[in-house]
């Protein structure tokens, strides 16, 4: 009889709310004598399942009698959803789909003759000679290799450079178009630019050429001393190696291992360098090599404004035009900030004097920073 009121769960379909209350509180009665009526009617609540026990406890108090019991169950069966399984309603359709049905029948393999690839016989009926059908296929393929042959060696002629021999035929000789104004006939050396443009070595204002021929980096002794009355004496040495101009011989003295910045008024880009200096060079400028150029990526743009540019970022650019007084100015006020520095606050301070003056300068820099 326990086995029996275990497994009897209510079913809405199948079970009435009155035959199934009264016959479960029967078999509790039996099994449980020494219990009340409230508590065997909250154990038959449990076989009612989760949402159906809910809305009935919601309804009853625990005192209530089964007839109160039943009632709510009754009603809540009847009035609510809460038991009942969703099952979808078939849809009946008028259009019936239509089924499109392939009737065409598979198209039959077209036969060819294997000899000289006609659909009109097969190569059991091929009257044609064997001989005059391999005759034509040797001169369609000496043919084609002709055509080939010429492709190719046209295609090696337009990368070759352009000798001035008989052999060429000028045809389709047009004018070269010009983005400038020409200048006057007897003028046109005048219409060059130069690639001079302003930069900063050791917060120093210089000039330098950005040489697209040059292959290394030099200065002159006399431009040295003008711009770094020092540097002669912080010179690296240079030996075994010889440099020569489009003019003469050049007599290197030493390399000058120094940082090169080009001012911008959003972002300066500094380049570290090594600029070889000169005995005979009289230029009044640095000139920087192709090496350089290459390395960082330096971009020459030869528009309307020209401009040059560093790597990647094509954004920013560098105009060649001489450095704005502001930046000088900077710079003459940044020296006597840093003179004043060391007269006031490291007079005290006592340096090896056994350090270069190179040193002693990049340590005072440390101090200032």
């Amino acid at each position: 009889m326990e086995n029996a009121f275990e497994s009897a769960i209510f079913n809405s379909e199948k079970d009435k709310p009155l035959t199934w209350f009264l016959k479960q509180k029967d078999r509790l009665s039996v099994l449980h004598t020494d219990r009340s009526d409230s508590m065997i009617n909250m154990k038959i609540l449990r076989k009612c399942g989760g949402e159906l026990e809910h809305a009935i406890k919601c309804r009853c108090v625990e005192t209530c009698s089964s007839e109160d019991y039943i009632s709510s169950m009754e009603g809540i069966i009847t009035r609510t959803r809460i038991v009942k399984t969703w099952t979808r309603t078939p849809i009946e359709s008028k259009m019936v789909p239509k089924i499109s049905r392939d009737d065409k029948r598979p198209e039959k393999p077209v036969l060819k003759c294997h000899k000289c690839g006609s659909t009109s016989h097969l190569a059991n009926t091929y009257t044609k000679r064997q001989k005059s059908m391999r005759l034509k296929s040797l001169k369609k393929i000496l043919f084609i290799d002709n055509i080939t042959a010429f492709f190719e060696v046209t295609e090696v002629h337009t990368h070759l450079p352009l000798y001035s021999e008989d052999c060429y035929n000028l045809i389709n000789i047009q004018d070269a178009r010009m983005c400038k104004t020409k200048p006057a006939r007897g003028k046109g050396y005048t219409s060059g630019a130069s690639g001079i443009t302003s930069v900063l070595i050791n917060d120093v204002e210089a000039k330098i050429n950005l040489d697209t021929g040059a292959f290394f980096t030099f200065i002159g002794k006399d431009y040295l001393q003008i711009i770094l009355p020092e540097g002669k004496n912080h010179l690296l040495p240079i030996e075994g190696v010889q440099f020569s101009s489009a003019s003469n011989n050049m007599y290197p003295l030493g390399i000058l291992d120094t940082s090169i910045v080009f001012p911008h008024p959003a972002e300066s880009v500094r380049m570290q360098t090594e600029i070889v200096a000169m005995d005979n060079c009289t230029s009044q400028h640095i000139i920087l090599g192709n090496v350089y150029l290459n390395i960082y990526g330096i971009n020459i743009n030869n528009h309307k404004d020209r401009y040059h540019t560093f790597g990647e970022d094509k954004r920013q650019t560098f105009s060649f035009s001489n450095m704005p007084k502001q930046i000088s100015i900077l710079s003459s006020n940044k020296d006597t900030y840093k003179e004043e520095f060391v007269t006031n606050q490291l007079v005290e301070a006592q340096i090896n004097s056994l350090l270069s003056p190179k040193r002693r300068k990049e340590l005072i820099n440390v101090f200032y920073t």
